[in-house]
C-alpha cells in the first residue's frame, strides 16, 4: 500500500454511515496507588486505595470508538443498557465519540448494564498489573419487547447504511443482544440491501449467523472447521491460538469458508498476524507488526473489526483491509491499562515512518 493509497482510503472513511449492533459493555477502571494500602480494621483485609476511576465504552462499545477515532462518519450504536449508574456512564462515554448518535440505543430498566470493573495497580514507571476482574452480567433471556424494539431499529436503519457491524460479546448466551430475532432481520437487511457491507464476530461462534463477512480468532475458526482440540488450548474463558498450526491449513479453510458463504472471511492470529480470504479467490496473510515494548492486548480485536469494515465499506482489497487491520492493531496493543483505540494518524505514523 502506497501512502497515496493509504490516504485515499482514509478520507473516504469521513463519507461511511455504520451501524454497529451487538453487546456494549462499560470498562471501568479502578487506578490504585499501591503506596496508599491500608488494612481494613473490621475485617484485618489489605484495603486499595483508589486514586482515579476512568470509564470507557467497551466491547461493542469500543468498535464504536475505534470507528470514531479512525474518522467514520456516522455512527449508530444499537443495543441496550440498563438505567443504572453503568448505564449512565456508558451513555456518556458513548456521547464522546464524534459521529455518534443513541437515537437506536434503549436504556431499559429490565436489563443490567454489562460492565467490565478492572482494577489497576498503578506503580510507574511499572506497567500497570490488573488484579481479579469483577463482572456485572444478565443471567436471564433478553426480553421480547427489548428484542423487537432493536430489530425496528435495525430495519429502519437499513437503507441508510454503509456498513454493519454485528458484535456478539454477552457473557450468557441468549441474555445479550444477539439473539435468533436480530440474526434473522441482519440476514433480511442483506437480501435487502446486497451492496451493504456486513461483518460478523462472536464470542460464541458463528456457526448459526447468515452468510455475512465473518472475523474470527484461531479457536472460533476450528470451531466452525469442527477440528478445535487440535489447534487451539484454553486459557481461562478465551481460548488462544497454538503456535504450532500450519498456516497453510487455516488459509485453506478461510478459502473454503469465504467460498462456501460467497463472503469475505478474516482470521486473525494473534503474534502471527491474519489471515483473509474473499470468494474464488486464494487467501492471504498479513503478519503482525514487530512489538515495540510492553503490551496490553484489550482491545486489539475491536480495532481490527472497525479497521476491516471502514475498509472494505471504502473499497479496500482483502490484502489492503488486513495492512491496515494489522495497524490498528499494533497501535492498540502498545496502549496499556486501557480499551484502547488507533487513530488515522497513528496508522500512517506507523506504515509509513
Amino acid at each position: 500500500m502506497t501512502p497515496a493509497r493509504f490516504d485515499a482510503l482514509l478520507s473516504h472513511f469521513a463519507q461511511l454511515r455504520v451501524a454497529i449492533v451487538g453487546d456494549f459493555s462499560l470498562d471501568r477502571y479502578f487506578d490504585i496507588d499501591p503506596a496508599r494500602a491500608e488494612t481494613s480494621l473490621e475485617t484485618g483485609l489489605p484495603v486499595h486505595n483508589v486514586t482515579r476511576v476512568r470509564c470507557s465504552p467497551g466491547a461493542a462499545g469500543n468498535i464504536v470508538q475505534n470507528l470514531g477515532a479512525l474518522g467514520a462518519g456516522a455512527l449508530w450504536p444499537v443495543g441496550f443498557c440498563g438505567d443504572d449508574g453503568e448505564g449512565f456512564e456508558l451513555l456518556k462515554a458513548l456521547r464522546a465519540v464524534p459521529g455518534v448518535s443513541l437515537d437506536n440505543f434503549l436504556r431499559t430498566p429490565d436489563r443490567r448494564t454489562f460492565t467490565y470493573t478492572k482494577p489497576l495497580l498503578q506503580a510507574p514507571p511499572k506497567a500497570p498489573v490488573e488484579l481479579s476482574r469483577l463482572d456485572i452480567k444478565n443471567w436471564a433471556p433478553t426480553p421480547g419487547d427489548v428484542e423487537d424494539e432493536l430489530c425496528l431499529a435495525l430495519r429502519n436503519l437499513g437503507p441508510e447504511l454503509d456498513a454493519l457491524i454485528v458484535m456478539d460479546q454477552a457473557g450468557v448466551p441468549g441474555a445479550g443482544v444477539i439473539t435468533p430475532a436480530i440474526l434473522r432481520t441482519v440476514r433480511d437487511l442483506t437480501l435487502a440491501h446486497p451492496k451493504l457491507t456486513v461483518l460478523a464476530d462472536s464470542r460464541h461462534g458463528l456457526g448459526q449467523f447468515p452468510p455475512l463477512i465473518f472475523k474470527m480468532n484461531a479457536a472460533e475458526f476450528t470451531a466452525l472447521t469442527g477440528n478445535v482440540e487440535s489447534v487451539c488450548h484454553p486459557i481461562g474463558d478465551k481460548r488462544i491460538d497454538a503456535p504450532g498450526v500450519p498456516l497453510a491449513e487455516i488459509m485453506a479453510g478461510a478459502e473454503r469458508i469465504a467460498g462456501g458463504s460467497k463472503r469475505a472471511v478474516f482470521v486473525t492470529l494473534a503474534e502471527r498476524g491474519i489471515v483473509g480470504a474473499a470468494p474464488g479467490g486464494p487467501a492471504a496473510h498479513a503478519p503482525a507488526l514487530p512489538v515495540r515494548g510492553e503490551i496490553d492486548i484489550v482491545g486489539a480485536g475491536d480495532s481490527v473489526t472497525a479497521a476491516l469494515t471502514l475498509a472494505l465499506a471504502a473499497g479496500a482489497q482483502i490484502d489492503e483491509a488486513m495492512t491496515l487491520a494489522q495497524a490498528a492493531a499494533s497501535v492498540v496493543i502498545h496502549q496499556l491499562g486501557t480499551t484502547g483505540a488507533a487513530r488515522g494518524s497513528e496508522l500512517r505514523a506507523l506504515l509509513f515512518p
